[in-house]
């Protein structure tokens, strides 16, 4: 079958499309025809050797796709071939067909199209385990999404809304506002050209937020240590900046805010029944147009390393779709 293949973690301009070996479900798993997979930043570091993980090489990159079930393992009770679903695992997405474990699949609803549906799984997926199952947040706060015009933070930005949270989006360019603000966004930081603290402390009357939802890191998350609110709750989700940042725990201590790392990779494999109701639930709110996830565009697989550039180059709104079947 036609895949793309990463050789060595050099980065996505050494990646190739070759032929492949089908891969074979173990008994927990399906096997998907691919029809569309998305691109995120967690692909861009993994084929580049910068993620926590990296799976022997020669692999196949992809985190997230949506397809039609073809096989299904010995103890797979949830589906059957001829299922539409949505599916994530580690690697494999940018082939014709990939491996996915029961847990980490959901069947698609009626009228939901792949390229939609490939979206959904890893960005809000993220959003939910932050905000219900970690931060349980309650309508009416407010929430701080950094890098809210991305995947992963435009469904945070999305996913508050729709709990009825207060949010305050954070991006790097003015031409990201209308987006973030069209998908629910109160107020628009840009912390390029703004000055957090004092904006922060504009929009929260001096009180601070209390939900920080950070896929940025370094100085942003550093300067909110001091902008949180009395029980507030700082997640990092992840580090494009690419800086690590430091927290003085005296911070957290004097405020009595807690700092909740979210890694829902990890929660998924843990806790599989939660994350199959998780599952569910967003396909559900998909189905019923409660969430609203956003393709910035659609490319046949070919051109795989356009879509990782401009990923790394963070010109992307919302999510590419790579077009397989």
């Amino acid at each position: 079958m036609r895949a793309v293949l990463c050789d060595a973690f050099t980065g996505p301009e050494d990646m190739r499309i070759g032929e492949i070996d089908e891969p074979v479900p173990a008994g927990d798993e399906i096997l998907i025809e691919v029809h569309a997979a998305s691109v995120s930043f967690m692909d861009h570091l993994m084929v580049s050797g910068l993620y926590q993980m990296r799976p022997p090489t020669p692999f196949v990159p992809g985190t997230e796709a949506a397809g039609i079930v073809v096989a299904v393992g010995a103890k797979v009770t949830r589906f059957q071939p001829g299922d539409r679903v949505a599916c994530g695992n580690w690697t494999g997405g940018y082939a014709e067909r990939m491996v996915a474990r029961e847990s980490k699949s959901v069947r698609l609803p009626a009228g939901v199209a792949f390229e939609t549906a490939a979206t959904v799984w890893h960005n809000y997926g993220t959003a939910y385990y932050a905000l219900v199952e970690s931060a349980r947040a309650q309508p009416g706060e407010t929430v701080f999404v950094t890098g809210a015009a991305g995947g992963v933070g435009l469904a945070a930005v999305d996913l508050a809304r729709h709990l009825g949270l207060r949010v305050v989006a954070g991006v790097g360019s003015d031409d990201k506002a209308a987006l973030v603000r069209g998908y629910g966004a109160g107020d628009v930081i840009n912390y390029r050209s703004e000055d957090l603290r004092a904006r922060i402390k504009s929009i929260t009357s001096g009180k601070g937020v209390d939900i920080l939802f950070d896929n940025v890191g370094g100085p942003i998350f550093e300067q909110m240590a001091r902008l949180m609110k009395w029980g507030g709750r700082m997640m990092p989700i992840g580090f494009t900046s690419g800086q690590i940042p430091s927290v003085p725990m005296n911070l957290p201590l004097l405020r009595n805010y807690c700092i909740v790392g979210v890694f829902t990779g990890a929660w998924i494999d843990n806790f599989p029944e939660q994350a199959a109701r998780m599952n569910d639930n967003l396909a559900q709110w998909l189905a019923d147009g409660k969430i609203c996830p956003h393709i910035d565009r659609v490319l046949p697989l070919e051109q795989v390393k356009e879509a990782m550039r401009a990923v790394a180059n963070r010109t992307v709104q919302g999510r590419i779709v790579l077009r397989i079947n």
